[in-house]
């Protein structure tokens, strides 16, 4: 079958590109502004791209088109596809009918930590000889790769709350039907398809109730937002994580938890408990309270898929970092310069914290640029000041599309903040200011215009 992808670079259509190959179909894809990794990956594949969105490409005519929910009605390609009376359907049912109906799902849920949490648990599944699928929102490291088809009945699926297609606007995660599912947090966030917070917890409910009785809900504790989302409704048997010092907030059912100790304040030797008895401890080659919370929901899912948590702790070791989270793009002349996919003010908190607890002798400049719908819209920009003031120095990168001035953040910081509208300048000022020792993150959900490459040739002259 021919299968043409239209959005095939978005992380999630990308590897949902992956997954139709490795079953045998011809696959073809569209899209506009493409950008590594995802562009890299798919040519890697042999997966033939088209840049921007057009009629001619459904020429030949494909069996089937898959549209990606950053498409609408007046696009050129949707409206020939409409036109021409081609078959179409979108990724998540696709994904549903032709991969996950005779499936194991594990699913991960929530505002922030997704993709690290799921690729933790498909590599410690995989360190346990499962061969898991898995379709991720990154490229993970371990595999190389942000999907794969698998070999085993287990497939880990990153469950997100954005709205389907065009023509279903129910959130993705309403389609996998998960055995095992975790619900990492829960913010307000997507501004440009949810009125207000209410309204994902009604999606979060929705999700909630797609899950089986004899399935397994894993619930961060900590998370109030959450525990109202399980007052309406749960059938579930459910376990509970946080930190050790905390303990469940209202709503959350009483039942097995986990707890998580940080052994190190970086977050990079840690140990866990079960109903407060020790499973063991690790060192992994990672940092942040954060990550150490999305290991802990790892873990305790792969319990439930038969991983012992010994092995499972001794799979963290080994496991590496996705692409774009908190990744290192480079070394030059003692200053590390990082890649951080940052989309919401917790995030770029929660990153810059990690930062500073393991770099506490550093000076630290946070680079962002304010790329996702909400953050363009405006929605988080009086929260984005008290989430960088970790930082030593911060740049705002001033983009053409926000509806809002940014110049507002470097007014709540002070002098150390700054707001440039143009990527070149911000090269040439970090060159010039830059010195042994730095650590430089820049944080955007996008390319950013290449700015890592740029700076780092920069640094090098």
């Amino acid at each position: 079958m021919h299968i043409h992808i239209a959005g095939i670079c978005g992380t999630f259509m990308g590897g949902l590109a992956l997954i139709a190959r490795q079953l045998g179909h011809r696959v073809t894809g569209s899209d506009q502004g493409v950008y590594p990794p995802m562009s890299t990956q798919l040519s890697t594949q042999g997966i033939g791209l088209h840049e921007g969105y057009g009629a001619h490409q459904l020429e030949p005519k494909p069996d089937l088109v898959i549209i990606g929910n950053s498409l609408s009605r007046g696009n050129t390609l949707v409206e020939a596809v409409l036109d021409q009376d081609i078959a179409y359907i979108s990724g998540p049912q696709w994904l549903a009918e032709h991969v996950l109906a005779d499936r194991w799902a594990l699913a991960v849920a929530g505002t922030h930590g997704k993709t690290t949490t799921a690729s933790l648990l498909a590599w410690i599944l995989e360190y346990a000889g499962l061969s898991p699928g898995f379709l991720i929102g990154g490229v993970a490291t371990n595999f190389g790769l942000s999907a794969r088809l698998g070999k085993s009945p287990f497939f880990i699926i990153e469950a997100d709350e954005y709205d389907t297609a065009f023509f279903d606007k129910r959130s993705k995660f309403i389609h996998y039907h998960p055995r095992t599912a975790i619900l990492n947090n829960l913010e307000f966030d997507h501004a440009d398809i949810f009125a207000d917070l209410d309204a994902i917890k009604q999606q979060f409910h929705y999700f909630i109730r797609t899950i089986p009785g004899n399935g397994r809900l894993i619930v961060n504790a900590s998370d109030p937002n959450l525990g109202q989302v399980l007052e309406r409704g749960l059938w579930t048997e459910t376990e509970n994580f946080c930190a050790a010092d905390q303990n469940p907030v209202t709503g959350i059912p009483p039942g097995p938890g986990w707890q998580y100790q940080l052994d190190k304040p970086d977050g990079s030797q840690f140990s866990l408990l079960l109903d407060g008895t020790i499973q063991g401890q690790t060192h992994w080659p990672w940092i942040g309270d954060f990550n150490v919370s999305n290991a802990t929901a790892a873990i305790a899912a792969a319990r439930h898929a038969g991983v012992p948590v010994g092995h499972a702790l001794e799979a963290l070791q080994s496991f590496r970092p996705v692409k774009r989270r908190m990744e290192i793009r480079g070394k030059v002349k003692g200053i590390t310069v990082y890649d951080d996919f940052a989309h919401h003010p917790t995030a770029i908190r929660l990153s810059l914290q990690a930062l500073r607890q393991a770099h506490r002798d550093r000076r630290i400049i946070a680079v962002l640029e304010p790329r996702s719908n909400s953050m363009r819209m405006g929605v988080h920009q009086h929260e984005l000041a008290a989430a960088l003031n970790t930082a030593d120095q911060v740049i705002v990168f001033q983009s053409p599309g926000l509806d809002w001035d940014p110049s507002t953040i470097s007014e709540q910081i002070g002098t150390s903040a700054r707001v440039c509208d143009s990527i070149n300048g911000i090269v040439e000022h970090l060159s010039k200011e830059l010195g042994n020792g730095d650590r430089v993150i820049i944080m955007s959900n996008g390319a950013f215009g290449g700015i890592h490459e740029k700076l780092l040739e920069r640094l090098n002259k």
